[in-house]
């Protein structure tokens, strides 16, 4: 049971490390950082708006539709990095099925950008 332990040791000696320098990191910035507060940099700022009054107040949709743009082209992005690892070892499946992925990724794109979803006007 000893040997077992001891092979989780070098574990529990990089987690003490990083917890016990994550706390210092944060207590040495909290007291070292200025703090000299302003009623500008205190404001809330969100979304590119100054505050105002009425927080149910109508947005323009597109920034909806931009953020749900760039979640779904991010997304189809990310699907590409496990795509390489069989394209070295010479599978031609992975290759072609990658290429029909593609070609209805850039229709989408194409269709979006002719419908005029990624200008800002």
């Amino acid at each position: 049971m000893n040997v077992l332990l001891l092979e989780y040791l070098p574990i529990l000696i990089f987690m003490g490390l990083a917890a016990g320098l994550g706390l210092a990191f944060i207590l040495a910035a909290f007291v070292l950082a200025p703090s000299n507060p302003d009623p500008e940099k205190v404001s809330t700022y969100e979304c590119g708006f100054n505050a105002f009054d009425d927080a149910r107040m109508k947005f323009n949709v597109r920034f909806y539709l931009v953020a749900i743009l760039f979640i779904i082209f991010d997304l189809e992005v990310a699907f590409l990095f496990p795509w390489i690892f069989p394209i070295f070892d010479g599978n031609i499946f992975a290759f072609w099925s990658m290429m029909v992925f593609m070609g209805i990724f850039v229709v989408g794109f194409l269709y979006e950008w002719r419908k005029g979803a990624l200008d800002w006007e």
